[in-house]
């Protein structure tokens, strides 16, 4: 009987955020399922905090989530004073970190009622003191990460103001689609479409089997470092199921909003070139799917 040789084509993915980080949890589950395997791809998942290094742009070829998971909730001692986002001026806003993704689309919104983050007094408190700050009424809002928002919501603890938690509530709250997290390829060392494709099947399969799996039972197959502490896992896998873009589709439209969003908010030098969206997005051919 001939030997059987399985060639296969060999991807690292460069992912940025913490091993826990929900955003990325399909890449995690394909990994772990051996989804990347089934598809002859031989997968290496590096964290990184950044990716650099490309001589030219990168191009996007699936979408993860449309905004950062969080909600922006009224603390409960202020819930009578802050009714609406026009209510926010000169009032304090906490955040877990300084210069998260999530500050971004707070300044869109802000900026929809015609305010800006110079009018709103912002702390950076960690998740623990975030929560601490939310219950004693030291800061009237807060953009807070899932899934601490959903149990904060269900506890009656917070009043829900603005969401970002899912595509249709991101769209909801912004007045358009936007594209958060995504899976790029370098132009320059970029796969075949068909091996491409097949990383496309594997994240889909991911995102089902997020949709519907047993959290003991994932979190066995799951690293260690991407389960975090085992007593929140089940919480943040429910926290994840609503989170992803509808298989991964993204539009041209949805990415040049995303861009106006982050523009606005760190201003970009005029040498600094953004190409078109539309030549961002990386078609692939519907042969190879």
């Amino acid at each position: 009987m001939p030997a059987l040789i399985v060639l296969l084509q060999a991807l690292m993915f460069a992912v940025s955020g913490p091993p826990t980080s929900p955003e990325y949890l399909p890449i995690r589950v394909a990994e772990a399922e051996g989804y990347f395997a089934a598809e002859g791809l031989a997968v290496t998942v590096r964290t990184t905090r950044a990716e650099s290094g490309a001589t030219q742009s990168p191009m996007m070829f699936f979408g993860l989530t449309a905004a950062p998971a969080v909600a922006l909730l009224v603390a409960g001692p202020h819930t009578s004073a802050v009714r609406s986002i026009e209510d926010l001026s000169a009032m304090r806003v906490g955040v877990t970190t300084p210069g998260a993704p999530e500050h971004a689309w707070f300044g869109w919104l802000l900026a929809r009622s015609g305010m800006s983050i110079a009018q709103v007094r912002i702390r950076s408190l960690g998740e623990r003191g975030l929560v601490a700050a939310i219950d004693s009424g030291d800061v009237h809002v807060a953009l807070v990460p899932e899934p601490m928002a959903s149990q904060l919501l269900s506890q009656g603890r917070a009043k829900l103001l603005a969401d970002f938690r899912t595509p249709r509530a991101a769209a909801t709250t912004l007045g358009s689609s936007t594209v958060n997290a995504a899976v790029f390829t370098r132009p320059e060392r970029r796969a075949p479409d068909h091996d491409l494709a097949a990383v496309i099947r594997a994240l889909r399969k991911a995102e089902q089997r997020i949709q519907t799996a047993d959290a003991r039972d994932l979190a066995a197959r799951l690293q260690t470092r991407v389960v975090g502490e085992p007593t929140d896992f089940e919480t943040r896998l429910g926290a994840s199921r609503g989170l992803y873009l509808p298989d991964g589709h993204v539009t041209a439209d949805q990415l040049a909003q995303t861009i106006a969003i982050i523009r606005a908010h760190t201003p970009l030098p005029q040498s600094v070139k953004i190409p078109k969206p539309e030549d961002m997005l990386l078609q692939i051919k519907a042969s190879a799917r």
